[in-house]
């Protein structure tokens, strides 16, 4: 049996979901606060976060090689995305991870994957169409939810890049492959006029013909609650989000404390916002 978005919802239908998959970037971020970076600090930061913040959450993503995170009562999403990025870099191109079965991740108690796919206006727009393709199919073929992240990024010398307008574009490319959710980025990274944003959004949920959350890169820390509101608003479902919801527990020796304290707090106010304002998913499914 299939699963429904259900496993990864509050009962109202509307998601606040934490995203503990990074890898590169957890180690460059982890470098950057002076703390130590290896193997062993990264698995260490991974599972004080799904200790402490994932048991608020409605669902909880990591990446491979972290089973042993079992956040009890909640669905776990399994990143498949192979990343091409530098150390100290972001993330420029990414592959679906062959070495990833998903019937081998439903059997080991995942009830969805994730894949990043960055968008640019390029030659290769085909070839990352194709790839959400297949990944919404092998997500299917498995009974598992597919969680579809384009993260719209400049082509090369392309100077006009408007982000707002990039993101609808991205969803009117990429809506058709009808992942089960549909990640996507805040307009304007959630500054500015807030009637302009949740007129983008509204046309994120007109183009897509699902539910919808957005991710928190990009979105300054602070900025992030209010952005939140406002693309709930304009139609999205919640949030898929990490950097906004930990990254203060970086900057101690002891993370766990600054988790179980004002990172909690913070990612209560952000799913207290969803169950008050989001629009349940079941609601924005189309036939």
């Amino acid at each position: 049996m299939p699963y429904s978005l259900d496993v990864l919802a509050y009962p109202n239908g509307t998601f606040a979901m934490v995203a503990m998959d990074q890898r590169e970037s957890l180690r460059t971020m982890l470098a950057e606060h002076g703390r130590a970076d290896g193997p062993e600090s990264i698995t260490a930061f991974k599972a004080a976060v799904a200790d402490t913040l994932a048991p608020l959450a409605s669902g909880f993503l990591i990446d491979q090689g972290y089973d042993a995170l079992r956040p009890p009562g909640i669905g776990r999403i399994l990143a498949v995305d192979q990343l091409t990025q530098e150390r100290g870099g972001g993330v420029t191109d990414t592959h679906l991870d062959e070495s990833i079965d998903p019937r081998q991740a439903r059997q080991d108690g995942y009830v969805a994957l994730k894949l990043l796919v960055i968008w640019k206006r390029d030659d290769q727009q085909r070839r990352r169409l194709e790839m959400a393709e297949e990944f919404v199919w092998r997500c299917a073929e498995a009974g598992l939810l597919s969680v579809l992240e384009p993260v719209v990024q400049p082509a090369p010398g392309e100077d006009d890049f408007d982000l707002d307008s990039a993101i609808v574009e991205a969803a009117w490319s990429l809506g058709p492959v009808r992942p089960d959710l549909y990640k996507a980025q805040v307009p304007s990274r959630g500054i500015g006029d807030p009637a302009e944003i949740v007129k983008t959004c509204e046309q994120l949920t007109e183009t897509l013909s699902g539910p919808w959350v957005v991710l928190s890169n990009g979105v300054a820390r602070d900025d992030f609650p209010r952005a939140v509101e406002l693309a709930c608003a304009g139609g999205a479902s919640g949030t898929l989000a990490g950097r906004a919801l930990w990254t203060p527990a970086l900057e101690a020796d002891d993370p766990r404390p600054v988790l179980a304290g004002p990172c909690r707090q913070r990612l209560t106010e952000i799913a207290d916002l969803v169950r008050r304002t989001a629009r349940p998913w079941h609601e924005a499914v189309m036939p």
